[in-house]
């Protein structure tokens, strides 16, 4: 469990910038994905090249029947997927943290998990595909192989097969709910967005409003004051003219 620690760390960081349902992605991937992996899926499958016994002794035919059943291990494929899987969201933790002189763009910060959660619903689906491609939802006991340099077709047996496939079967059905999380958790973001960026123009809108009335208020006082002197101006005159006359 050594060489998870320090995944599982840096997925915990993310759980601070991320909303419900991105914590709950989040319980996926470190109990039900990493825990899990790194301890029953390790002794599972530590010994699958071993245990994998073909009735023949030709050199060579085990290995050869070995790869054909498995072209990549099974306990291989997962911790890859959880490597890339979880790339895109490092990086988003190491963008989300500045340096302190350097402040924050909170809606380039937005999009950019936006972006990193598309991309790990994309891939999730991706790897729930490869995964039904490359082993189905059942690992047989028995494996006829024919390939070179096996003399005749021979049987092969994997070991454990009952296990392996209940473990495939449970990784699939937790790719899938991930995968479903993703989505949700995609449109909830998107959605929340959109609403901020009209709360956003609304507001900007508003102050638009306010400083044009503003603007219209102040020339018409302007205005007014400029009558009310042209007013005083023309009573001025008048007076002083009935003056003149009554002299």
């Amino acid at each position: 469990m050594g060489e998870w620690s320090f995944l599982g760390r840096l997925l915990d960081d993310l759980r601070t910038h991320s909303p419900m349902l991105g914590r709950f992605w989040l319980l996926l991937m470190l109990v039900f994905r990493i825990l899990i992996l790194g301890t029953v899926a390790s002794d599972l499958f530590e010994d699958e090249q071993e245990e994998f016994a073909c009735n023949t002794l030709q050199p060579g035919c085990k290995q050869v029947c070995y790869d054909h059943a498995f072209p990549i291990s099974q306990y291989r494929f997962w911790v890859f997927h959880i490597v890339l899987i979880s790339t895109p969201s490092l990086i988003f933790v190491v963008y989300a943290i500045p340096p302190r002189h350097k402040p924050t763009d909170v809606r380039h910060l937005r999009r950019l998990y936006l972006v990193n959660v598309a991309f790990r619903m994309v891939t999730e689906v991706g790897f729930l595909v490869i995964q039904w491609w490359l082993y189905g939802f059942k690992v047989e006991a028995r494996f006829p192989c024919s390939r070179f340099p096996c003399p005749y077709t021979v049987d092969c047996f994997v070991s454990r097969p009952m296990e392996k496939t209940i473990f495939l079967c449970f990784y699939f059905a937790v790719g899938v709910l991930s995968a479903a999380s993703s989505l949700a958790e995609l449109v909830y973001s998107s959605l929340k967005e959109e609403s901020l960026d009209f709360e956003k123009k609304e507001i900007k809108c508003r102050e638009c409003f306010m400083s044009e009335g503003r603007v219209l208020i102040s020339e018409r006082k302007k205005g007014q004051r400029e009558e009310f002197r042209l007013k005083s101006s023309r009573n001025q005159g008048s007076s002083q003219t009935n003056k003149t006359l009554m002299v």
